[in-house]
């Protein structure tokens, strides 16, 4: 059953997929097609930087030049990265159960020195403090639970914070202190977290690591959406180039806003007729 007209689901991508989306949508947005007038967007990690963006009414090409920012920059941690992919690669282990020990991991040795540097940078990023009235939606993961949350403008946690902790993948990031609790990156709930679309009639999904991991975990949630019309949109081989092989390289980040701004050239003829088309009811 459809309760509203257009949902965007915004995924995971670290430093590249969040320039690259942010192109992708400036560029859409030049040729008269905005992603943000979705009426509900769904942001997680790198997805939750560009749909507050999005959601709060700001032109996403801000974000051209906005990761060199030496003073807010976080260093990361490959060993803690490493020991983080090997839980999630676990197939013995319970999806609770890993979620958690990556989260013993992420909670070992928290600076809070990198935490207030990861909550100015997104700060920066988003040039927003308040939640929109936009319905917009940000995941999570309690990093002692495991447990997802998913906030929005009602939840009564920052709009920076929230979207920090989104986008605090452990060994890119540390978790993110909310109302005495620690939390990890959304993309720990279930990757790009289309479920949380559901009753939408037209919907569209972007994904800047699907070159990176299967589609059946999409498509599964995409099945549970039910959406009348679905536009998934990943990365074209170009891109993919311009990525390199580290998603978390801020070196990347022009070239990938570029290539993502290319892109959208090709997804506007993709996209137009579906998020144009007039609703059921009009």
């Amino acid at each position: 059953m459809h309760t509203f007209d257009r949902a965007l689901v915004l995924g995971p991508g670290s430093h590249v997929g969040t320039a690259w989306m942010a192109g992708l949508a400036h560029g859409l947005r030049r040729d008269g097609l905005d992603l943000g007038e979705a009426d509900l967007i769904v942001g997680t990690s790198a997805g939750a930087i560009v749909g507050a963006l999005l959601a709060t009414g700001q032109d996403p090409g801000r974000l051209a030049t906005s990761a060199r920012q030496p003073a807010h920059r976080v260093t990361a941690d490959p060993g803690r990265m490493g020991a983080v992919f090997a839980v999630l690669g676990d197939r013995s282990l319970e999806p609770g159960e890993a979620k958690r020990r990556v989260g013993r991991i992420a909670l070992d040795g928290v600076d809070p020195r990198a935490e207030e540097a990861l909550i100015a940078g997104r700060a920066a990023l988003l040039g927003a403090e308040v939640w929109p009235e936009r319905r917009l939606l940000i995941t999570a993961v309690d990093a002692t639970s495991g447990e997802p949350v998913v906030w929005d403008r009602d939840s009564g946690v920052p709009l920076v914070h929230a979207v920090a902790a989104s986008s605090a993948f452990p060994g890119a990031a540390p978790p993110v202190a909310v109302d005495g609790r620690r939390y990890l990156d959304g993309a720990l709930r279930a990757g790009p977290n289309a479920d949380l679309a559901a009753g939408a009639r037209r919907l569209v999904v972007v994904e800047p690591m699907a070159h990176l991991f299967p589609r059946e975990p999409l498509d599964q949630q995409l099945a549970a959406v039910g959406a009348d019309t679905v536009v998934t949109i990943g990365p074209d081989p170009a891109s993919v180039d311009a990525f390199g092989p580290d998603m978390g390289d801020l070196a990347a980040w022009e070239p990938a806003y570029r290539a993502g701004l290319r892109q959208a050239a090709d997804v506007e003829e993709r996209l137009r007729p579906m998020w144009r088309a007039e609703s059921d009811a009009a």
